[in-house]
């Protein structure tokens, strides 16, 4: 019996570190790609140093002609579309 109070206390602990790990992958690799880099670096980033690899490619510089250098960080092409129409 102790031993199943004593798991479930580790339980929510493990979660909240299991979905960090998942976010930094996200961030990584939507940041990356962003960025004009790919994915992949992004993801392997992101899933080998959870958020610390997606604060990383926070500050990695964006190559010329990325998204990130064109739109910005969260800009999308509706916004130009409605710049155009108006």
């Amino acid at each position: 019996m102790a031993v199943l109070i004593l798991a479930a206390t580790i339980g929510p602990k493990a979660l909240y570190l299991l979905f960090a790990w998942l976010i930094g992958g996200a961030l990584g690799c939507y940041l990356s790609e962003r960025k004009g880099w790919g994915q992949k670096p992004g993801l392997a980033s992101g899933l080998l140093l959870s958020l610390l690899g997606a604060f990383i490619w926070l500050i990695w510089p964006a190559k010329e002609g990325s998204d990130w250098k064109v739109k910005g960080p969260w800009g999308d092409k509706r916004d130009k579309e409605r710049a155009a129409a108006s």
